[in-house]
C-alpha cells in the first residue's frame, strides 16, 4: 500500500480598507464545474519525490495560476484532508490580479467511458476574498489555515 500523498501549497493574502482578503482558487474540470461554497481552495499540487515543500508550493501555486510569487512564505503548518491528502501550507502577503491567471491543463476522459480525452484546466477561477467569506468557500478541510493566518498576521 503507497503512503497517502502529500501537497503543497500557498494562500495568499492581502490588506485592504475592507480589512484582510484572501485569494482562493476553484478546480476546473466537471467535476467542480457548479459547485461553489466549499469547493474553492489554496492553489497546491503533490510534491514529487524528494522535493523541497516550499519549492513544490511556488511551482504548483504558478503551474495553477500563471504567477510566480515573490515575497517571505510563512508557514501555516499541515493539515490531514478527509480524503487522507496531507497538505503543507504557506502564506504570502501579495497582489495580484485574480481574473488574469491562467492555470496549466490536465486530460480526462470526458464523458466517463467515452473514449474521449478532453483537456480541462486545473483552476477555472481565481478570487478575492474577505477571510471571513473564504470560511464558506473553502474546503472544509482547508480552513484551520485560515485560523492560522489570522494568528501569525494579528500576533
Amino acid at each position: 500500500m503507497s503512503p497517502a500523498p502529500h501537497s503543497a501549497g500557498i494562500l495568499p493574502y492581502r490588506r485592504t480598507v475592507a480589512g484582510l482578503e484572501v485569494l482562493l482558487v476553484h478546480p476546473g474540470g466537471p467535476f467542480w464545474k457548479n459547485k461553489g461554497d466549499g469547493a474553492w481552495s489554496i492553489a497546491k499540487g503533490l510534491l514529487e519525490s524528494g522535493e523541497d515543500v516550499r519549492a513544490a508550493a511556488l511551482r504548483e501555486f504558478a503551474e495553477e495560476t500563471g504567477v510566480a510569487l515573490e515575497g517571505e512564505l510563512l508557514p501555516l503548518g499541515v493539515e490531514r484532508q478527509p480524503s487522507g491528502k496531507t497538505i503543507h501550507a504557506f502564506a504570502v502577503e501579495a497582489e495580484l490580479d485574480a481574473a488574469a491567471i491562467v492555470s496549466n491543463t490536465f486530460e480526462l476522459e470526458w464523458p466517463p467511458k467515452s473514449g474521449q480525452m478532453r483537456g480541462f484546466p486545473e483552476v477555472d477561477a481565481a478570487s478575492w476574498f474577505p477571510v471571513e467569506a473564504a470560511r464558506d468557500k473553502i474546503l472544509k478541510g482547508q480552513r484551520p489555515f485560515l485560523d492560522r493566518l489570522l494568528s501569525l498576521i494579528e500576533a
